[in-house]
C-alpha cells in the first residue's frame, strides 16, 4: 500500500493553486506547507506532495480515486479551467477494464494527472 507520493514542481504556488483547484471535487484540499513543500490530502492525511523549485521530469503519471463518474467529469472541468491541458475527456477506457471511466490532464508541469472511477 503507498503512504504518500511527491511530484517535484517549478513554481510551487503556480501548482498549488491548479491542484487545489483541480482535486477539490475529490475532497482534497492543502493540508501542511513547509517552505518549498505542500502536502494535500483528504480525511485529515496529506498523501499528496509537491516539492517546488526542483526536477520536474515531465511524464511522471498519478491516478486519483473519485468515488463515481461525476466527481471524474467535475474533476476534468476544475483542472481545464485551473490551467490544466487536456490528455483525455472523461469516458470509459474498456482495454482496461469494462467500468473504467478516467480523465486525464497535464499539470502545469507536464505531469499527467488522472481522475478514475472503476464502479459503473
Amino acid at each position: 500500500m503507498i503512504d504518500h507520493i511527491s511530484l517535484g514542481v517549478r513554481d510551487l504556488s503556480v501548482s498549488k493553486a491548479f491542484y487545489a483547484a483541480a482535486l477539490a471535487p475529490l475532497g482534497y484540499v492543502v493540508m501542511m506547507e513547509f517552505p518549498g513543500v505542500l502536502g494535500l490530502g483528504e480525511k485529515g492525511k496529506p498523501d499528496f506532495w509537491l516539492g517546488g523549485g526542483g526536477e520536474t521530469g515531465a511524464g511522471r503519471h498519478v491516478a486519483f480515486l473519485a468515488p463515481n463518474r461525476a466527481a471524474v467529469d467535475a474533476f476534468y472541468e476544475a483542472a481545464i479551467r485551473a490551467g490544466g491541458k487536456d490528455n483525455g475527456k472523461p469516458g470509459l477506457r474498456p482495454q482496461y477494464h469494462p467500468n473504467y471511466y478516467g480523465a486525464f490532464v497535464l499539470d502545469p508541469d507536464g505531469h499527467n494527472i488522472e481522475a478514475v472511477c472503476h464502479t459503473p
